[in-house]
């Protein structure tokens, strides 16, 4: 059997044969709707076929077929990384690749913004839940019509205008939301999700200049942050009490989307519940306008 390639270090031993299996395995685990294909005919086998993880790669496909047969050249890091992409690896993966490939794993890149196009699909069509996509740094980066209800139009907002922590934060001291156990409770959620990205990604400039902007604005980050609180956000019963449908209450559901670190926010309200039905009321006609205050 094949062994590892010669190189030099350790971490640039090139191991064909486990860079090999470990593509064919992450490979035969996608389907065809995973990356945006078409299901078409009938698959003898499970997974996307070599031709299609070449074209996602933007790769020939008798050099990526020769990959996974464990001979052809050593794979760039550039490759690596395409490959990366193509077959949707998780962090952990894409480290594991690069390090079978021969190569040191870059550095984490800063948080995507990329949302992607399936979830994008996925919120248009939860048309009775409000929903949205956060990213690492904390900034709206997608939502569907009827969370217009609860975080506004953020279509008039600039990007950089799209952010909770800042939101959060700028609400004055004396604000009735930091009466609210809960309220506070969720805001410490976020500010310790901050603390994770701001270890996760030390070379991002928005997230270290965010920090840096509510240390000195906010009196109230500044001791939130002080506490080194870092966990991930629970799901969360919250009651709002909505200039158009009244009180309603939800469950705050965080779901992980996969390899690009981002959150997707869904307000669930129980089956037969007036939340429900209020929600549905809202989403029944075509807008004529939206809230513009935001109700985390």
């Amino acid at each position: 059997m094949a062994g590892p390639a010669t190189g030099g270090k350790l971490g640039d031993m090139l191991n064909r044969d486990e860079l090999a299996a470990f593509l064919r395995t992450r490979r035969d685990r996608l389907r065809p709707h995973d990356v945006g294909l078409p299901g078409g005919q009938r698959r003898r086998t499970p997974g996307l076929r070599r031709q299609e993880v070449a074209e996602l790669a933007g790769l020939s496909v008798d050099y990526y077929i020769r990959l996974e047969q464990a001979r052809g050249p050593r794979p760039s890091r550039q490759v690596l990384a395409a490959l990366s992409r193509a077959l949707m690896l998780t962090t952990d993966e894409r480290e594991y690749l690069f390090r079978v490939g021969g190569e040191e794993p870059s550095p984490a890149p800063g948080p995507s913004r990329d949302v992607p196009q399936g979830i994008r699909y996925l919120l248009d069509a939860l048309t009775s839940v409000p929903a949205y996509v956060v990213s690492a740094s904390c900034d709206i980066l997608a939502w569907n019509q009827l969370a217009t209800y609860f975080v506004g139009d953020l279509a008039q907002f600039p990007d950089g205008d799209r952010n909770m922590v800042r939101w959060m934060f700028a609400r004055p001291a004396a604000d009735s939301y930091w009466d609210d156990e809960h309220a506070v409770a969720f805001t410490r959620s976020v500010v310790a999700e901050l603390r994770a990205a701001y270890a996760r990604y030390p070379g991002d400039r928005s997230i270290a200049a965010l920090v840096t902007e509510q240390l000195a604005l906010s009196p109230r980050f500044a001791a939130m942050w002080a506490e080194h609180e870092v966990t991930a956000r629970h799901p969360a019963v919250k009651r709002v009490d909505h200039p158009l449908a009244g009180p309603l209450e939800f469950e705050c559901q965080v779901l992980h989307i996969a390899d690009t670190d981002q959150r997707l926010i869904t307000y669930v309200a129980a089956p037969g519940s007036p939340t429900e039905a209020a929600f549905r009321r809202l989403a029944a006609p075509a807008p004529q306008g939206t809230v513009a205050s935001w109700e985390s």
